[in-house]
């Protein structure tokens, strides 16, 4: 599926490169692992090449897709949930953790249309930290932009 030197996603980790391919002995059986570094924070993680699928392991998106990302952004006639905060924060976890762009785009839309009514708890506001450098980071990467261009994109949909 990769190979040496392609760019992925690892859910709630964000964009890496795969360094290389290794060969591990698990429990007696020789098995193939990625070993991935994460962006930004130089995080090393092994992946099961078999199992990067289950763990949610994909390409990044597209230029092509940028434009839906940010139409969800934009999009304001959303009800936003006004469960208590823990359980809110249980299920945004929970689309970071798919590492689906569009779920994370959600995440973070939710998230500042929350803030406009109510204070965030303090991992809501991780939380939309999170979210908010996971896309940056890989909408910069898919339109080949700078970082600080893409923030300032993502800012001014929400007037920050």
């Amino acid at each position: 599926m990769f190979k040496v030197g392609d760019l992925a996603v690892y859910p709630a980790h964000g964009v890496g490169i795969i360094e290389a391919i290794e060969n591990k002995d698990i429990m007696g059986c020789r098995q193939p692992f990625y070993v991935m570094k994460i962006m930004g924070n130089n995080m090393t993680i092994m992946i099961p090449k078999h199992g990067a699928q289950s763990v949610g392991l994909r390409e990044l998106i597209s230029k092509d897709d940028i434009p839906r990302v940010y139409d969800i952004l934009r999009e304001r006639d959303v009800i936003v949930d006004k469960q208590t905060w823990n359980k809110r924060y249980k299920e945004y976890w929970e689309k970071i953790k798919t590492g689906s762009a569009y779920e994370i785009a959600k995440v973070l839309r939710d998230l500042l249309r929350l803030k406009v009514d109510k204070d965030l708890s303090f991992g809501e506001r991780k939380m939309m930290d999170t979210a908010k450098s996971l896309l940056i980071k890989e909408i910069s990467i898919a339109s080949d932009s700078e970082e600080v261009k893409v923030e300032k994109d993502l800012n001014a949909i929400f007037s920050l």
